[in-house]
């Protein structure tokens, strides 16, 4: 009874609230463990615009392959779209550069969710379940208000501190026909690493009012970089 009771006790211990530093910590070695781990891969990325309040029926819609290379960044290649011209243009074009500018090699490791460039606090209450997963919650703010960082809440698996969910808003708008960005981005573990499995971004345009622009991701095929 002693050894059940003590076994007991110490499978509680994940559950308990952690240090917040070392969570941070955590962060910070997961994101530069699916860095150094990956060398390239490539995914389906399926793009759909909604206008207003409708959810059932996208304005526009596009496929593209995206090949990610860790020397060179990433690269596009469209499979299929529909949709008006302009939205075509104004916005996938310019999801498409920002993706590209975000995981430029020169530049990307501004814009990594680390404590570099975000300060961090662990939120208090323990873990919660968030995409059926134990994780903690982190508050974020950016260091310096650039384009593509977020002020929010990331949520991390408890077990191994990798990125499970994000909520929050863009700290700079991305264009000036846009107002506040808000966005979430789920994560699923693929190959040991935590890789984008859906995102959602909410904003309100200058021409066309409130506009949802949604992205799931599927089909990755990873190839990681040999262990020394």
């Amino acid at each position: 009874m002693l050894f059940l009771l003590a076994w007991l006790g110490t499978a509680a211990l994940p559950a308990q609230q952690p240090d917040a530093s070392s969570v941070i910590r955590g962060v910070d070695a997961a994101v530069r463990a699916r860095f150094e781990g990956i060398a390239e891969y490539t995914v389906l990325e399926h793009y759909a615009i909604f206008r207003g309040g409708s959810a059932s029926k996208p304005m526009a819609e596009m496929t593209v392959k995206d090949h990610y290379r860790k020397n060179f960044g990433k690269s596009y290649v469209i499979v299929s779209q529909s949709g008006p011209e302009i939205i075509k243009k104004m916005a996938f074009g310019s999801l498409l550069d920002s993706e590209k500018r975000i995981n430029d090699p020169a530049t990307r490791e501004t814009t990594w969710l680390t404590s570099a460039n975000y300060e961090m606090k662990l939120k208090p209450g323990g873990p919660e379940r968030i995409g059926g997963r134990q994780c903690f919650a982190v508050t974020i703010t950016p260091r310096q208000s650039v384009a593509n960082l977020i002020v929010g809440t990331i949520w991390v698996d408890a077990k191994d501190d990798s990125i499970v969910e994000i909520r929050g808003m863009l700290s700079k708008n991305p264009s000036v026909w846009t107002g506040p960005t808000q966005i979430t981005r789920q994560y699923a573990r693929v190959s040991g690493f935590a890789m984008a499995a859906h995102a959602r971004a909410e904003s309100n345009s200058f021409l066309f009012g409130k506009i949802v622009v949604t992205v799931d991701y599927q089909d990755y095929h990873l190839q990681l970089r040999p262990e020394n």
